[in-house]
């Protein structure tokens, strides 16, 4: 059969629109969120690379007199003018408050105690939102009907903590229909069990946007093992049953977090330990101190390529994660590189998580781990 022009036309337009089909099916990007320490004092915006990020959570704002208050105001609103003009660079780069942390986390369970505290909360927390044209809200409570750094807590909590959430969306909300703008509420949460059992992350998930996984600070300084500290499996060298970030995804996703909604956290930052021998390369040894770690621009330029740092580089194959080891010093550094970055990334395009996020952008200052975050899931 011969096609007319007007069929000619219309096959080839068919033919582009089925060409074009597999880029129209692609999913949205994955989230890459960086957590800024404006704890530090003037953050240095321009080492941040904002075409690299779809979300900066700026840590930390405190909780003070049951509301969010800026503890440092003078550097914190200028941090928050520098960190939007981002936006110039990208467009669709989010700016959030980060509330809480490990040290401000302590007077959170007074602020959501009762429905009006809550409320006054939540209108405080958006109120900071509004008032520096940012993006929403990040709660960073550790922990909910737990200790944390010596904090206040109580069995209330689990279920304050949900409607902490259901507080701050309908402020959020509100914001929405004011500005024409998304606003987003995320919260970052402990990479264990514990953190599951102890609130109700299958009713929090429905008002958060993302769900962010400290799966990080896995040393056991109860124990006084050396084990990894940001793994993304269980390892043979040592228990298998301690934490792991996969091991905090399936936990999640057990207790009713869709997985749409996790983010896989990795370190740019590492933790160190002497161990009492030389036995199994360090890993998985008892310990009987610390030593000093740092950032991962550090770790590598300075340790890890450095052969007068006296450590030498391992791999755990089982855990995805590498280590260094000195045996004269008996130093342990567990830390993430590249390699279990690239590791991590694949692992959340397998399982569909929303993406990943970091602690803390300046620890990377020369961003290696950043550049493998962005070829990994650009």
């Amino acid at each position: 059969m011969r096609l007319s022009k007007k069929g000619k036309s219309l096959a080839g337009l068919l033919l582009l629109l089925i060409t074009a089909l597999p880029a129209l099916a692609q999913p949205g990007k994955h989230v890459i969120i960086g957590y800024v320490g404006g704890f530090h004092g003037l953050i240095d915006t321009t080492m941040v690379h904002a075409k690299k990020l779809t979300h900066i959570n700026y840590a930390f704002v405190n909780v003070k007199n049951n509301r969010a208050f800026l503890t440092n105001i003078k550097t914190d609103t200028t941090n928050f003018k520098n960190l939007v003009k981002l936006k110039k660079d990208n467009p669709k780069l989010k700016v959030l408050i980060s509330i809480g942390g490990w040290a401000w986390s302590k007077n959170f369970s007074d602020a959501v105690l009762t429905d009006t505290s809550r409320t006054a909360f939540a209108a405080s927390a958006v109120d900071i939102v509004r008032k520096y044209h940012l993006d929403g809200v990040d709660i960073d409570w550790e922990y909910p009907n737990d200790i944390g750094d010596g904090n206040v807590f109580r069995s209330a909590d689990k279920q304050n903590y949900t409607l902490m959430f259901k507080a701050l969306r309908k402020e959020l909300n509100k914001l929405e229909k004011e500005t024409g703008n998304k606003m987003f509420l995320t919260a970052a949460v402990g990479g264990f069990k514990r953190f599951t059992l102890n609130t109700e992350m299958d009713k929090v998930a429905r008002y958060l946007n993302y769900i962010n996984l400290m799966s990080y600070d896995y040393f056991q300084d109860s124990l006084h093992i050396s084990v990894h500290h940001t793994n993304l499996y269980g390892s043979k060298k040592y228990n298998p049953a301690f934490d792991s970030g996969d091991k905090a995804v399936n936990d999640f996703m057990t207790a009713g977090v869709p997985a749409k909604k996790l983010v896989l956290g990795v370190a740019f930052y590492g933790h160190s330990s002497r161990v009492i021998d030389t036995t199994a390369n360090g890993l998985g040894i008892k310990t009987d101190g610390k030593m000093r770690a740092g950032g991962y621009t550090f770790i590598k330029d300075s340790l890890v390529d450095n052969p007068a740092s006296g450590l030498k580089y391992y791999r755990d194959l089982d855990a995805g994660a590498p280590y260094l080891f000195n045996p004269v010093t008996r130093q342990f550094i567990t830390y993430d590189d590249e390699w279990s970055i690239k590791n991590k990334c694949d692992y959340v395009n397998r399982k569909k998580l929303a993406g990943v996020m970091f602690w803390e952008y300046s620890s990377d200052k020369k961003e290696y781990l950043l550049d493998e975050i962005d070829r990994d899931l650009k």
